[in-house]
């Protein structure tokens, strides 16, 4: 009798265990779904990013990261209201969205400034307006303290950099066991459970939306390379840095952000010398997203200040 129930155990274990395996997608399948030209696919310095260049080559140009598991499709909104009057330049970080993992496996900040360097110098930008969202918030700013002449005015959304409180800076950030899971079990209604969180308004997160998502994490290899990008996150004290940068600096933060708490702008507008913020009420984590044209309004604005771009800016939000 024990014999039986434990067979019938172990059968019960493999077939929970078989439901909820979720195997890694072909590229071509995926590149067929989410490539909008094939030569958005640029070999550079080792890498294979995913990258889109779109708007007139002579306005001023703008480079946009993005933020942990997300891809250059959560800019869409962004680059398309852009594109009229700037050279708008978006990319998957390495291990994210189309673009393969990074062959070395280093998913540190040093690493991605290293990327973002090497991006410019094939693009032929001497110098750039720079937006990064979350942990592309986070490599965008240390950007443009470490190359402050790269740089001509910074945009930061939601930005990571301040420790929550609990962690520690200079300290490798742990990952959860159960989240290394994700490496073989991702279902859908899982991945749209842990994203949900990052909208104040539910609705945003459509059924698009939550496939475009699990899609692209399925890549091969893109799970193995997040959790590496979250094993090698050291925070460190961001403020030296932070009061180095020397561009005009614009935060957009959500007020109901469940990720990344929007108390931490004061933060950075006591410490970045040149700073304004646009607050976003009942939005969340992802303003570019959530309330793409709310947002975009003061983007444009600041980004078209003393002769920034092409046209006159719109109205804009009252900065807070």
């Amino acid at each position: 009798m024990k014999s039986i129930l434990l067979f019938v155990l172990l059968l019960a274990v493999a077939l929970c265990a078989y439901a909820l395996w979720t195997p890694d997608k072909e590229r071509s399948q995926l590149e067929s779904r989410y490539l909008a030209e094939p030569g958005d696919l640029v070999p550079l310095a080792g890498w294979r990013l995913h990258v889109r260049d779109t708007g007139p080559r002579e306005a001023p140009a703008v480079i946009l990261v993005h933020g942990f598991g997300a891809s250059l499709h959560t800019w869409e909104p962004w680059a398309h209201g852009l594109s009229t009057t700037h050279r708008v330049i978006r990319f998957d970080l390495p291990g994210s969205g189309l673009s393969a993992p990074d062959p070395t496996g280093d998913y540190t900040d040093a690493r991605s400034i290293e990327l973002l360097l090497a991006l410019m110098d094939h693009l032929g930008l001497q110098r750039t307006h720079l937006v990064g969202h979350s942990i592309g918030g986070r490599i965008a700013w240390t950007f443009a303290a470490r190359y402050p002449e790269r740089v001509d005015r910074l945009v930061l959304v939601s930005p990571d950099g301040f420790a929550s409180p609990g962690f520690a800076y200079g300290t490798p950030a742990t990952v959860p066991a159960a989240l290394g899971l994700m490496r073989w079990v991702l279902p859908r209604p899982l991945l749209r459970m842990n994203l949900q969180p990052a909208y104040a308004d539910p609705n945003a997160l459509t059924d698009e939306l939550t496939t475009r998502y699990h899609d692209l994490m399925l890549g091969p290899g893109t799970r193995l390379a997040l959790l590496a990008r979250l094993r090698q996150t050291v925070l460190v004290d961001p403020v030296p840095l932070l009061a180095a940068i020397r561009a005009p600096t614009l935060l957009i933060w959500g007020e109901r952000d469940a990720m990344i708490p929007f108390a931490n702008a004061a933060d950075y507008l006591k410490v970045v010398p040149d700073s304004r913020l646009v607050s976003l009420p009942d939005v969340g984590h992802l303003p570019q997203e959530e309330a793409a044209a709310a947002s975009l309004v003061p983007l444009s604005a600041f980004l078209l200040e003393r002769g920034g771009g092409a046209r006159p800016p719109a109205p804009s939000e009252p900065m807070h």
